[in-house]
């Protein structure tokens, strides 16, 4: 641990929404700094949304900012509370998975989180691994522990309950079980978002019961998409994939509403807090908002595609969108060359992901989003017929190169 204790804090504050509490926080980190031995962080992950963006990877930049401080990740992958289905923020039960879904989300989950931890310093550890173990007397032991108005407490339990939509008492044990794997790993802090409240404070209250120095707990808060708007979801559009191309990533980044520009820093990226209050003074001082998000598109960039793919979509972005040109590196799409029209390889669009529907491709025409060549396709053109080596662009960040 060469990184004072003060410093610590000051980086691990970055960005956090609230930390229950500062005080035990510095003094766990200055206990860690005088015996040279690590804190045990925790975040606990439910493998039933395998796909992560930005906002699901804010709290594991965050993670990434521990472990480069020295201390011992651990990965709690719920394969057996997801047999469970987290209640939280629903208003009915959530389905449970099956065991070859868990154990296939968990792979695909683990694929990605190392895409920001370093993977030889992170314990992932399957929460099945000490419930399953469990016996029925100690598993009355874990329900004794609180009672039911406490967990009623939790806002969609409270909804449903009011609503008079049913509860199975299995779901009470969901916030147990996510407790009792902070008693089990013996957690010096949890992390989590802000929707994980009381789950994460159920670690200390189990902690407690057990005779165990209570973890701290540090809630990140939810990192709004590209809309500026709604959180950043997938199912809204307004989101970044860590697993996107480069040069998509980086045009995304360049969408980031400028209001937001901070606080992206703060939360998707590594940098400092010194260096983040220098963007801030700049950007108080008039500096032009696209030279520091083009600043910020490049370490997220970097963050996740590399140094080599980064340059590739830095040129990509500037012949694209700064000279208008059409560039080199492009997608290209097979079809039988001067016999198709614009209007027959539609499907193939949609099918590709180039556009969400036909539909959606023929209002984009009709709103003069479309090009052939550089030049505007018009909705009379659709029976044109294609040849080799043309360029379609639909909207401003789609281009397709159509070969034979």
């Amino acid at each position: 641990m060469l990184v004072k204790p003060e410093e610590q804090l000051t980086i691990i504050m970055k960005g956090a929404q609230e930390i229950v509490n500062k005080e035990e926080l510095l003094a766990k980190l200055e206990k860690s700094y005088e015996s040279k031995k690590p804190l045990t962080v925790k975040l606990g992950l439910d493998p039933s949304a395998p796909d992560i963006h930005l906002g699901h990877a804010v709290v594991l930049r965050k993670m990434k900012q521990m472990q480069d401080l020295g201390h011992r990740i651990v990965i709690i992958i719920g394969d057996f509370t997801g047999r469970i289905g987290d209640p939280t923020g629903k208003a009915k039960g959530r389905k449970a998975l099956s065991d070859e879904q868990v154990k296939l989300n968990a792979q695909t989950y683990c694929e990605q989180i190392f895409k920001v931890l370093d993977a030889e310093k992170t314990t992932v550890r399957f929460n099945s691994e000490w419930l399953f173990k469990l016996t029925f007397e100690e598993v009355i032991k874990l329900a004794a522990t609180t009672s039911v108005a406490r967990i009623l407490e939790r806002d969609d339990f409270q909804k449903r309950y009011n609503s008079q939509v049913p509860i199975g008492i299995h779901e009470f044990f969901y916030p147990l079980m996510q407790a009792y794997d902070s008693v089990e790993i013996k957690a010096d802090i949890e992390l989590g978002g802000t929707d994980q409240t009381f789950n994460i404070l159920m670690g200390r209250t189990l902690q407690k019961q057990w005779g165990l120095e209570k973890q701290v707990a540090i809630f990140m808060p939810l990192l709004e998409g590209l809309d500026g708007v709604e959180k950043m979801s997938k199912s809204l559009g307004n989101y970044i994939g860590v697993n996107e191309p480069a040069e998509v990533m980086f045009k995304k980044v360049m969408e980031v509403p400028d209001e937001l520009i901070i606080k992206y820093f703060e939360l998707a990226t590594d940098e400092h807090p010194d260096d983040i209050h220098n963007i801030v003074q700049q950007l108080e001082q008039g500096i032009n908002p696209r030279d520091i998000k083009l600043e910020l598109a490049r370490i997220i960039t970097n963050l996740y595609c590399g140094e080599e793919e980064t340059k590739r979509a830095i040129t990509f972005y500037e012949t694209a969108f700064s000279k208008k040109e059409i560039p080199d590196d492009i997608p290209e799409l097979l079809i039988e060359i001067g016999a198709e029209t614009v209007l027959a390889i539609i499907p193939q669009l949609v099918k590709q992901g180039f556009v969400k529907s036909k539909s959606e491709f023929m209002r984009l025409i009709k709103q003069n989003g479309v090009q052939l060549n550089k030049e505007k396709l018009s909705i009379d053109e659709l029976d044109r017929v294609l040849m080799n080596d043309e360029v379609l662009q639909i909207g401003k960040k789609r281009f397709i190169r159509f070969i034979k």
